[in-house]
């Protein structure tokens, strides 16, 4: 999302009140009727209906889109387990979600972390409202709590693709709690927390950190995936690689399942970065129109430099270079213009490229489905270009200041900009990157990672789900 958002809690003097509580009171005044039927005319059904319809695209993102992309990447024998670890990960994150992820990340505490006082949604219901990007103008909060619940979902499934075919299920699983509670919560707060639009002026020290900096994360460049993409890297480096890796042939089993993977995740991101707005309107269209083009730009460019590299442009190519193209333009995508976004789009296409063809092969590292090299490297990439398509100047939107009310277009100073961004990419990248090695280490050393080398032949399939993903 474009930067963060506080749930509404109460109409006026009553609402501002209640920002200012302590975070265990958060659920002591919701909006209700009929101070909520007196604000019908500030809750468009329009707004709505689009937010319901956004959460259903990113929820087919993760399954099956992303399910489908990874599992068409492994080999035959693991894609069962694959497509298993990216269901169940959307499903447990849903219910931490519910328990204490939506509290923890929305709800006012300090500038690094919510409170707890809307742990297990208490206090919410059809009739509390959320804030959007517009002054007086709301969305039902369950309808915000169902869109962000999808985003806390795809985000730790996306870092199984640095390990696949050679990590446990169930401390896989422990590790995703975890890591949702400590990094994913933290850092989603820090992004997007704000007191909303009605409420900042009053309420101006009510923001999270980097929210508070003036970081513009649109749709999750940091939040998402150079927060799951640096994970990835320190998960495979502590798990190690692949038997047989670079000895042995370890190509996609199903390019044909990738393709129809890559292609609902292109789908369901205009819920992912479009969505993002909250409203339907016209900085709707714009992230919307930006995330188709800069998509297809990154697939042309991937497969142009794999004609000039490899004098054959591959499918895999092709498909990698659309989703390293809708990584980048995630935080860009409502501040671009349509042109830059296509830049964007080639940039980034030939950054990740060249990490995921050199830097990798270098390095030695095993990747096993370029997940650093496509979000975490793509990541960046969109997060400080962010600075440079947001310009004015350069078509792009800007943004408003809310401490004034009505919001306005604020100045915008590039090179400022860009220092902020550099400074939420540290962050991200040093949280995520610290907890996460943490988290890998405890977990390895207790309860273990990685299966024996026996099963790791054999395949996860079988070993850990006693089932195949074909019977012939």
């Amino acid at each position: 999302m474009k930067q963060a958002m506080k749930v509404a809690g109460a109409l006026g003097l009553g609402a501002l009140a209640f920002a200012a509580m302590p975070a265990w009171a958060q659920a002591a005044g919701p909006i209700k009727a009929p101070d909520a039927a007196a604000m019908a005319g500030m809750v468009n059904k329009g707004d709505t209906a689009w937010m319901l319809i956004s959460a259903a695209l990113v929820l087919m993102m993760s399954v099956p889109g992303l399910a489908l992309f990874y599992g068409g990447l492994v080999r035959t024998k693991n894609m069962l387990s694959v497509l298993m670890q990216v269901f169940m990960i959307v499903s447990v994150a849903a219910l931490v979600w519910v328990c204490w992820g939506y509290t923890m990340a929305f709800t006012s505490g300090n500038a690094f972390i919510g409170g707890f006082g809307k742990a297990f949604l208490n206090g919410v219901d059809g009739t509390t409202l959320a804030a959007t990007f517009s002054n007086n103008v709301y969305i039902p909060e369950l309808a915000f709590v169902v869109f962000q619940m999808t985003f806390a979902c795809i985000t730790p499934a996306l870092i199984v693709g640095a390990f696949a075919e050679r990590v446990k299920f169930t401390p896989l699983i422990l590790f995703v709690v975890a890591w949702l509670t400590i990094v994913y919560f933290p850092i989603a707060h820090m992004v997007w927390y704000w007191a909303g639009p009605d409420f900042l002026p009053d309420a101006p020290t009510d923001v999270g950190y980097l929210w508070g900096m003036g970081a513009l994360d649109f749709a999750g460049g940091t939040v998402v995936h150079i927060n799951a993409g640096i994970a990835g890297l320190v998960g495979c480096l502590v798990i190690g690689k692949r038997l047989g890796f670079k000895k042995e042939p370890m190509a996609p089993h199903s390019l044909t399942m990738t393709m129809i993977g890559a292609s609902l995740l292109w789908v369901g991101w205009f819920g992912f970065n479009a969505g993002s707005n909250l409203e339907a309107n016209g900085v709707t269209a714009v992230a919307f129109i930006n995330t188709f083009v800069a998509t297809a730009a990154a697939a042309v460019a991937w497969a142009v430099i794999e004609q000039i590299v490899h004098r054959k442009p591959s499918l895999l190519g092709a498909v990698t270079g659309a989703v390293a193209g809708l990584v980048a333009i995630t935080p860009a995508s409502g501040f671009a213009s349509p042109l830059t976004s296509i830049l964007l789009g080639f940039v980034a296409s030939g950054v990740c490229f060249f990490f995921v063809t050199t830097v990798k092969n270098k390095l030695g590292y095993d990747d096993s489905l370029d997940v650093f090299g496509v979000h975490c490297v793509g990541g960046i990439v969109g997060a400080l270009a962010t600075a440079i398509v947001a310009d004015p100047a350069l078509g792009g939107q800007g943004f408003f200041d809310y401490t004034v009310f009505p919001a306005a277009v604020a100045d915008y100073d590039m090179g400022k900009q860009f220092l902020i961004q550099i400074k939420a990419v540290a962050v991200t990248l040093i949280w995520s990157g610290g907890v996460s090695a943490a988290l890998f280490i405890i977990l390895d050393k207790t309860i273990g990672l990685r299966p024996t080398a026996e099963v790791e032949h054999e395949g996860l399939d079988l070993s850990e789900h006693g089932e195949r993903a074909y019977n012939y």
